[in-house]
């Protein structure tokens, strides 16, 4: 008898090191509009958050009010970046297809990210097929995170109740989304990778119920 009713997993920075490529690309597109950031600033105000988001602040410190078009370029770099230097997250691949095993279609991905950035990154790890139906994105429900609709969606496409779920994350706006939808939450954070907002007192803050550093410990706690 398996323990969960189902398990929901984030991609960047739970299955997939994106954080460090797509923040890279996001600093240097925000300093050609004239933000000057350092990585460590784009880090602390954009991770967890959808860009498009963010469109306030981005015409706050340029003075430019940025469109589809700039984030499709946005996009366009990040992508690229991805394609050529993304790696899985240490030990996440062998997690999930464990787990995927143990819990056939009870397993979703739900990322605050784009749909076409999530579903390439599973592509390029390896992790489609575990996934397949059941992915969903932020991007495509009225809030993403950390607002909970990404994950009252998949809950609901899952037809499960929130309170025999849990979801693994990495960041605050993360745990809060899940925590705020009723689930469980675990969050990942790499021993010694204290980062911008990631850290263990704000993701306990945020709902945490475990802050964790490695993502093998994660098959142990479902079987």
């Amino acid at each position: 008898m398996t323990a969960f009713a189902a398990l929901f997993f984030d991609c960047d920075g739970v299955l997939v090191d994106s954080e460090p490529i797509t923040h890279r690309v996001l600093q240097r597109c925000l300093r050609e509009l004239g933000w000057d950031l350092s990585l460590t600033e784009c880090e602390f105000l954009f991770m967890g958050r959808a860009v498009k988001d963010q469109k306030a602040r981005i015409a706050q410190e340029t003075g430019v009010e940025i469109g589809q078009a700039w984030l499709q370029d946005f996009r366009h770099h990040r992508d690229e970046a991805l394609r050529s230097e993304l790696q899985a997250i240490e030990h996440a691949c062998d997690v999930v297809k464990t787990l995927h095993a143990h819990y056939p279609n009870r397993l979703a991905c739900v990322s605050g990210a784009d749909r076409g950035k999530v579903e390439m990154q599973l592509d390029l790890v390896g992790l489609t097929a575990c996934f397949e139906g059941r992915i969903f994105s932020g991007h495509e429900v009225a809030k993403t995170k950390p607002a909970p609709d990404v994950y009252w969606a998949a809950l609901q496409a899952l037809e499960v109740p929130a309170q025999q779920c849990v979801a693994i994350e990495d960041t605050p706006s993360g745990v809060q989304a899940a925590s705020s939808a009723g689930l469980a939450v675990w969050a990942y954070l790499a021993r010694g990778q204290e980062h911008g907002v990631c850290t263990v007192e704000n993701l306990r803050a945020a709902g945490a119920q475990k802050v964790f550093g490695s993502m093998a410990e994660v098959t142990a706690w479902c079987l």
